[in-house]
């Protein structure tokens, strides 16, 4: 008996390109789709588990539907000159009616039910063109952040001149309040002319008693030397008489 056709459709069909620098985990990502009317299990194998980790690496695909898987080639010393010798192969298997144990169902399998495609690993440097695009890219990050950082610094005045204006708009309120004040506070002709007077009328009185004061202290000084003269003709009087 012969052996059977891949019934799925793989996306690439039998090449797995790998693109470097290999200095870091390498992904590439593989497509399986289900063509037909029936459950399909599948599981994927390698010829170096050690270097690629694969997610997922088995299940069950339902009639018309499609799984992508994840290979990621963990970092390496690349060398030009070694050909890749690694290999994948996606194995299949229609799926019973009712299936629990997967890994039952792969052991019990006969190698006439089996399905397989085989996938061989590329590794590619980038080319120049690559380089250049990616030195281009990272000079073109600077440009991007100095180019949002203006745009940022542009919205800045802008604020400020809101703020700008609110603050004069403060001010003006202020203004009005203020020549509110003097309005209500502005006094009349009639009063004006009284706080002129009531100052004038102290002004007087003041001096008027000042002049007063003035005059009592020139009258009293005539009696005072009289007394003081009186007092000296008495002193040498006494001593002469005695």
């Amino acid at each position: 008996m012969s052996k059977l056709d891949q019934v799925l459709v793989l996306d690439p069909p039998s090449d797995l390109r790998f693109k470097g620098p290999f200095t870091d985990v390498v992904t590439t990502n593989l497509k399986l789709k289900n063509p037909s009317d029936r459950r399909v299990c599948f599981k994927v194998k390698t010829t170096a588990p050690r270097r690629y980790c694969v997610r997922p690496n088995s299940g069950v695909i339902d009639a018309g539907a499609a799984v992508n898987i994840s290979v990621m080639l963990q970092p390496f010393d690349y060398d030009p000159n070694e050909k890749s010798k690694h290999k994948f192969m996606v194995q299949t298997i229609f799926a019973p009616p009712n299936v629990s144990d997967m890994d039952l169902l792969w052991k019990d399998a006969k190698p006439d039910d089996l399905m397989d495609s085989k996938l061989r690993c590329v590794f590619e440097l980038p080319s120049e063109n690559d380089k250049v695009n990616d030195v281009e890219a990272t000079k073109a990050a600077p440009m991007m952040n100095s180019a949002k950082a203006d745009s940022t610094a542009s919205t800045v005045p802008a604020s400020a001149s809101l703020d700008d204006t609110e603050v004069k708009k403060v001010q003006d309120k202020c203004k009005r309040l203020q020549v509110g004040c003097v309005e209500k506070t502005t006094l009349k002709p009639t009063d004006i002319i009284r706080m002129r007077k009531v100052p004038r009328s102290d002004h007087m009185t003041s001096n008027s008693t000042s002049l007063l004061g003035r005059e009592a202290t020139t009258a009293s000084l005539p009696s005072l030397l009289v007394v003081i003269a009186a007092i000296f003709i008495g002193f040498f009087l006494g001593k002469f008489i005695l």
